[in-house]
Formats: C-alpha cells, structure tokens, sequence
C-alpha cells in the first residue's frame, strides 16, 4: 500500500525532484498542460543553486533581446554553439535547446511577476569564434518586490553573499560598481543602487535580485497554478516496474512516502558537488567541496538513484569552474578580480599559466593543466600590487580598503614590501616570479600580451578598465606593497550527470531512453560540453530542458 503524501495524496501525472529553475520550469510547464504536478525539494528552502547564482540566462534569439534592439539569428547561435562545444554533445541536442528556449521563455514568463532584460555589453564568452556576439546574448531579472511572495518569502535560499535588505546589485550593476574609484560610470551607478535601496525602504519593499529575483518569480508561478512544493524532503529511491519508472520514494517528516507518477519523473535536483566521494571517484585533486558555491543539498542523490536503474552518465569529471578565492567565511568566485589591470596569476614556480581574463571555466582548466593526476598548476596565486588594491573593487572590499587580519591569519593572503619578499611567503622561486612580472609589465606597456593573448578578446574586455591604456586588461605590477592572494578550483557546481536526449529523456548505455524518466539542470550532463558559452549558459538550457521533459510527458499516456 502507497502511503500518502503530506496532504494525502501519492498518485499525480509528474513527479519533480528539485526546486532549482530546471525543476520549477518543468513543474510549471506541466501544470500549464494540465498535468497533475507536485514538486517535491530535499532541502528546507527552494530555489537551490539558482538561488543563489548570478540569475543570468542564456538563450538566443528570445523576445527579451528581439525588445531589447538585439539582433541574433538562429544560424549565428547554432554556428556559434557547434564551434565551441563541438562533438562533446550531440548536434541533435544542441539543436533542441536552440530551437525550444525561446519558445520556453515565451511561454513561461508571462505566468510570472518576472521582467526580465538584456544584461548590456556581457559578451558571450567567446566573442570572436564564429556566430559570437560582443554585445552579449544573456538577460537577467529585474529586481523584483519579494512582497510577492507572500509567507512563501521565508522558504527561500539564501543568495551567495550578504549584504543589507534591499542594497540588491544586479549583473549590470556589477561591472560599473568594480570601477567605482576609475570610472565616472562607477559612482553613477552607486548613486543607482543606493536611490532604488533608500527607495524600497520608504516603500516597504524587500527587494530580490540576481537568482533570488529568478527563482521567486518562478515560486509564485507555481503557487499561482497550484503546483504543491514540499520542502525537506529528499529523493531515497525511484520505483519501477522493471522497465519504467513509475514514481519515487521520499522521506518526509521522517517518514517514507511513495510517490505514485502516472506520466513519469523529472530529476532536477543539481549535481554532486556536495559529496565528496563522488569528486574524488570521478574528478582531479584537488577537490575541496569547501570551494563550491553550489547549494548545500546538492549531494547528486538523483544521479545514483537513477544509476541505480541503468542510466548512463557523461562529463562527471567537469564543473562550472570558476577561480575562487578560500575566504574564512566562504569562497569567494572571482569574476572582475583577475581580470582588472595590474594582477597576474602564477603558479608553485612562480610562472604564469594561461590567460587570467578567460572564461572561468577555461581558467580552471588551464590550472589543472592537460592530462590526469594532480593539478599541474596548483597552488595558484593572484599576484598583484598597491596601485590595483587603489584602483579596484576585490572581493566584496572597496578600493583603497585594507584586506581583513583573519584572511591573513587563514592565508588567503600575503603581503610584502618586495616581489623576492612577498616570493618567500608563497614559497615560489623569487627569481622566476620576478622574471615572470618583468616579462609581464613589458606586455602592459605595449598593450600586446604575447604569451596568452589577455586582453584580446571582447570578453576580457568586458571585465576590464576603459581608462586603463593601451589595453584594458593589462596593467603593470609596480607600486610597493605587493600581494599574493591564494587561487583554488572553485565551482558553480558540478556539470556532469545523467546522459539526455532531446526531449530530456534519461538515457541508459546503448543510448535507449528509460521510460518514465527524464532530467534536466545539474542532474543531466551539460549540453555546453566542457565549455561555456555566456553568462546565463547554466541556466538557460537547465530552463529549456525542464520545459522540453514537461512538453513530452504532456504527449505521454
């Protein structure tokens, strides 16, 4: 007998496992075709990594850009995602995210509070290769009254990051905000967010932005359709009769609950970047789940349970990498910080590796180095003197703003009045490094990096300083005290799981589709492969295939 669910219930048309964008898109496209829908999320918030991501989406040639006066085609985004993932993921599937997430947008967002908009000039990440765009294709929420939310506001996952209510800073915010000290642009923009906080505080607001703007908008949808969402309650197994799933097993207020699926299952429930063993079965040291950002619940329960059927895997040993620095309260994923002027990233010789404005994925990458075994690259330190500190935002600190005694105290930091000096504290070569700083403020002068290209790129760009001549990527590390802030393999969660086909169906071995079952978001292996194609590139497919799951099971009896 099926013990039933909290509100006595244990039989619907679709099961969701995980309250991220991937399982709430799914949850609402379900309900919007009149399939009986519960969502079902381990952890006692909802909004997973989402909500606790920069909230940006990548989907090209959507209405929000079309409005926006951004031009796109479908052949320049085919030909651009073609290049930079290559044959690491199927054309086919390529090609059905391409072509159903503007659809999905259409249609989801009008059952939402959401306004969403073009984030201006975030570049794809790989603007030059073919079909890019400099201009960017990603859009983000608008920052959105979480009033709307009712009760439900106090369920919500926390953000990465803390700062006072209603001081919200969006994705367009940010890049000004880094040159507060250097750009007009800068205190203009401070100006900005500081009127839109004085006024949400007169007007009672509590105001949400980034992926907490994103997942509350797509929390109210589902209240709005009526799709329960119950929370503390994680995946245990999936039932099957053999040959298809048929529902799932939870536990819930510490008892087991079966969860009857007339349609099928939708897993969505992130990744595995929580469980250690699972790093370290599938993925290089080192690993530090310490270093990820990804939300807590994220221990890749849905993956196992569907291997446990058969259901084959790709990509495990990926993430959505990002260089982050090991800060006592948590990590901090470094964005602008190494791609300002006046910083390089070095390695235990004292040399650099790669370039340090690349993409994050790519410049995690380039520390692990090509090949197997230990990372090639690690330890890596983010070299950098006075002027930058003067100049620059780093990691949540005003410029001219002195680092904290307890990063010094944990080593995140060191500091020195000379390059040899600061060489002895890191324990790297001082000859080399000093060679290595030579070598590099030569190539800040010229405007040429002539190693690894920084600064070439519309995307290095982005990050960089206007005022910053000839090239505004690269500075010269000059002006005494010098720093070396310690650089880990930090990540936005796991990229590998379970293998998909175009309608999100999990997939075993022999590439058959085990019926019933389908995954979307972190738990499915990434259709950007092992790249990255812009900001938002995470969540737009987690979105579209969510949709796609929920627009075959609507076909399904």
């Amino acid at each position: 007998m099926t013990a039933g669910t909290p509100d006595g219930r244990s039989e619907f048309d679709v099961v969701v496992v995980g309250s991220g964008a991937a399982g709430m898109t799914a949850a609402l496209t379900a309900a919007r075709q009149g399939l009986d829908t519960v969502l079902v999320e381990k952890a006692a918030k909802f909004g997973g990594s989402t909500a606790r991501s920069g909230g940006g989406v990548w989907v090209p040639n959507n209405h929000v850009l079309a409005e926006a006066g951004i031009t796109d085609t479908p052949e320049a985004a085919s030909t651009y995602l073609a290049h930079i993932v290559g044959d690491a993921v199927d054309a086919e599937r390529q090609a059905a995210f391409l072509a159903a997430g503007p659809r999905m947008l259409a249609e989801v967002l009008p059952s939402t509070p959401l306004r969403m908009r073009w984030v201006p000039e975030y570049a794809d990440y790989y603007p030059e290769a073919p079909g890019g765009r400099v201009r960017g294709r990603s859009i983000e929420a608008a920052p959105l009254d979480g009033r709307v939310l009712g009760d439900l506001l106090a369920d919500l996952e926390p953000g990465y990051g803390k700062a006072p209510a209603n001081l919200v800073i969006t994705q367009a915010d940010f890049r000004w905000l880094n040159l507060l000290a250097r750009h007009p642009r800068g205190p203009l923009r401070a100006l900005r967010v500081g009127t839109r906080w004085l006024l949400a505080r007169i007007r009672g607001q509590r105001l949400l932005a980034l992926g907490q703007a994103l997942s509350a908008g797509l929390r109210v949808a589902l209240r709005d359709a009526g799709v329960p969402v119950w929370l503390n309650t994680p995946l245990i197994d999936l039932e099957h009769d053999g040959g298809r799933v048929t529902g799932v097993v939870v536990e819930h207020d510490g008892q087991r609950r079966t969860l009857v699926a007339r349609r099928g299952v939708v897993l969505a429930a992130g990744g595995f970047e929580h469980n250690e063993q699972l790093r370290k079965q599938h993925q290089r040291e080192p690993i530090g789940t310490q270093w990820t950002v990804g939300a807590k619940a994220n221990t890749g329960d849905a993956i196992t349970a569907a291997q446990r059927l058969g259901a084959a895997t790709e990509l495990m040993d990926d993430a959505w990498w990002g260089p982050s620095i090991p800060l006592p309260g948590g990590p901090w994923f470094c964005l602008a910080e190494r791609t300002l002027p006046g910083c390089i990233l070095v390695n235990g010789d004292g040399e650099r590796f790669g370039n340090e404005a690349a993409p994050y994925v790519d410049a995690v990458h380039a520390m692990y180095g090509p090949g197997d075994g230990p990372g090639r690259h690690m330890p890596t330190w983010l070299i950098a003197d006075q002027r930058y500190r003067n100049r620059y935002m780093f990691a949540g600190l005003g410029p001219r703003q002195p680092f904290p005694g307890r990063w010094y105290k944990t080593g995140a930091v060191q500091r020195a009045a000379t390059v040899e000096a600061l060489a002895e504290r890191i324990d790297v070569p001082a000859a080399a490094l000093r060679r290595t700083i030579e070598r590099f403020n030569g190539f800040a002068r010229n405007g040429v990096d002539a190693d690894f290209r920084r600064g070439d790129s519309g995307y290095d760009r982005y990050y960089g300083d206007p005022r910053n001549k000839p090239n505004p990527s690269l500075g010269a590390l000059e002006v005494a005290p010098f720093y070396a802030v310690k650089i880990v393999p930090g990540d936005l969660g796991t990229k590998g799981g379970l293998r998909t086909d175009v309608h999100a169906r999990v997939l075993r071995e022999d590439g058959t589709p085990i019926e019933g079952l389908y995954a979307a978001g972190n738990t499915s292996a990434a259709v950007m492969g092992r790249t990255y194609a812009g900001p938002g590139a995470t969540l737009g497919p987690a979105m579209t295939f969510g949709y796609l799951a929920a627009q075959h099971l609507a076909t399904e009896e």
